[in-house]
């Protein structure tokens, strides 16, 4: 990790603690002070990824922490308090849609500060001499998966005002290739909501359709199709294959 500013945090630190509202009723919350509310939630997802590989050597914590607060900002002003009011637990509903999105924005503003990496010949090597290595397996889907939610980084990044010039991959033999795999190992609910997620063969649906789609009216519909979403890229991970996606590394 590079070398951050201690300073700068502690006065963070300090600034968040003296800012911090007092408990109250969730519908009480001013949007400030919700955002507020839950830097401590930013912080505490923004470290995990400071441990971890992929962060290694992009970010540090303070970046991260920055990161992880403009989503948490942008994903306060999209709270549906009709929805939160019908949860059962509020706060739980709060975090985990919260969660969702500041993990996304620190994940795409180290992907965009990461650049274009390849990978080298010894770890291509070492992929063909273990074909078993179900990290391979991950390596792939996550890497398809994230490059279908490219779209909803931030237009005005820098990254984005530069031309790409790099071959474009064929999305339609992929999508007929992801859609043949996941037919054989999801069943209906993890097969639709995969497909309809990430538009594979129609248009990207928002979570509440297809809540609507799967025959899900529960508050906490949106969360589960997140959660069902998760299930069916780790069921492809664990049952497809390295052999299967060899070629596509």
């Amino acid at each position: 990790m590079k070398k951050y500013n201690v300073k700068n945090y502690i006065a963070y630190k300090e600034d968040v603690k003296k800012c911090m509202p007092d408990d109250k009723e969730w519908s009480a919350y001013t949007r400030d002070e919700l955002i507020i509310k839950f830097l401590p939630l930013v912080e505490n997802l923004a470290r995990k990824f400071s441990t971890s590989q992929q962060a290694s050597g992009v970010l540090d914590i303070t970046d991260l922490i920055q990161e992880g607060s403009v989503g948490l900002i942008a994903a306060v002003d999209r709270l549906d308090w009709n929805q939160l009011n019908d949860s059962e637990n509020i706060e739980q509903t709060l975090k985990s849609f919260l969660s969702k999105r500041i993990k996304g924005a620190i994940r795409r503003a180290i992907d965009i500060n990461r650049g274009d990496i390849k990978l080298p010949e010894h770890k291509l090597n070492e992929i063909r001499r273990n074909p078993d290595d179900e990290s391979k397996v991950a390596l792939f889907f996550n890497s398809v998966f994230t490059s279908y939610d490219d779209d909803q980084a931030e237009e005005s990044s820098f990254a984005f005002q530069l031309p790409d010039e790099a071959k474009k991959y064929n999305i339609d033999l992929i999508n007929t290739y992801l859609l043949g795999i996941m037919q054989d190992h999801l069943n209906k609910r993890q097969y639709d909501v995969l497909r309809m997620s990430y538009g594979l063969d129609c248009n990207k649906h928002s979570a509440k359709d297809i809540a609507k789609h799967i025959g899900l009216s529960v508050p906490t519909a949106a969360v589960i199709v997140s959660q069902i979403k998760k299930e069916a890229i780790d069921c492809l991970i664990a049952n497809v294959h390295p052999d299967q996606v060899l070629d596509y590394l």
